[in-house]
């Protein structure tokens, strides 16, 4: 399951909706933008959700780095052993 899939399940809201509320924080957008002129493109969700969705964003894209980074350097410290 991917991370916008998940936020999606998690805060019960429309996948478009996490799609293309994503799209514009990750344009840098800031959530009271966002709530206030924004509305029509996340499905009117409300600055809190919005935080909600930011805050969980982060940790899930953290988490999925620091995933990664264990995995590159188990497998490293693994190969390197051989």
């Amino acid at each position: 399951m991917n991370i916008l899939q998940k936020l999606s399940e998690e805060l019960d809201i429309k996948y478009d909706n996490v799609v293309k509320t994503v799209e514009l924080l990750d344009e840098g957008n800031t959530i009271p933008f966002i709530a206030r002129y924004r509305k029509e493109i996340t499905g009117n969700l409300t600055d809190e959700t919005l935080r909600q969705l930011n805050d969980r964003l982060t940790y899930l894209r953290n988490l999925q780095e620091r995933k990664y980074l264990i995995y590159i350097t188990s497998y490293t410290t693994w190969a390197y052993s051989i």
